[in-house]
């Protein structure tokens, strides 16, 4: 190995042993002060809720296709979440576990179910108009109510952003559960 790959090795470490510092530092802060109080229940039932709404309001033969879609904003979402926190974008004072780098709440419960929910009501409606009530309420409506509770904190953000964001997001689930492409195995 090279001096210069060494250099770079010790200072990757440097920041690996920070990270896991800082984590455990986090994991108790969120043991002593956030575990049970009434934030936490409050996301533990916003993670939840959603899903049993879900499980009793789908629609029951297409829950395979509006799963497949849920996933890929599941996925999406809680990767730009990781991305913006990441960057010091914004950050989140309350989460149900600490240990994931992004609000569980929104991005596993809260969008996809939202977003399953929006496909299976009223199929035949625009698409468009649907992304459109969807960037809308979760842009300017949730993201300023959980602000205003104190559940996330915008640094470097703006809800505006966010718009296009679930726009593009909620018109590529649409797009998925409407592919008719799948063959049995």
């Amino acid at each position: 190995m090279s001096r210069v790959q060494d250099s770079v090795r010790n200072k990757i470490q440097t920041i690996y042993d920070s990270t896991e510092r800082m984590n455990r530092e986090y994991l108790a802060i969120w043991r002593d002060h956030i575990l049970f109080s009434w934030e936490w229940w409050v996301c533990l039932l916003l993670t939840i809720v959603p899903w049993m709404a879900w499980v009793k309001f789908r629609k029951k033969e297409s829950s395979d296709r509006l799963l497949y879609a849920g996933f890929f904003v599941l996925i999406i979402s809680s990767y730009l979440n990781f991305l913006g926190i990441s960057y010091g974008l914004w950050w989140y004072l309350v989460d149900v576990i600490p240990t994931v780098p992004s609000f569980v709440v929104w991005d596993c419960s809260v969008l996809p179910v939202m977003s399953m929910l929006f496909l299976q009501y009223k199929p035949e409606y625009s698409p468009y108009i649907k992304a459109l009530l969807f960037s809308l309420f979760n842009s300017f409506v949730a993201e300023t109510i959980f602000r205003w509770i104190g559940f996330y904190e915008p640094k470097n953000w703006n809800s505006l952003y966010s718009f296009p964001l679930y726009y593009l997001i909620y018109m590529m689930a649409d797009y998925l559960s409407r592919r008719n492409a799948f063959v049995k195995i």
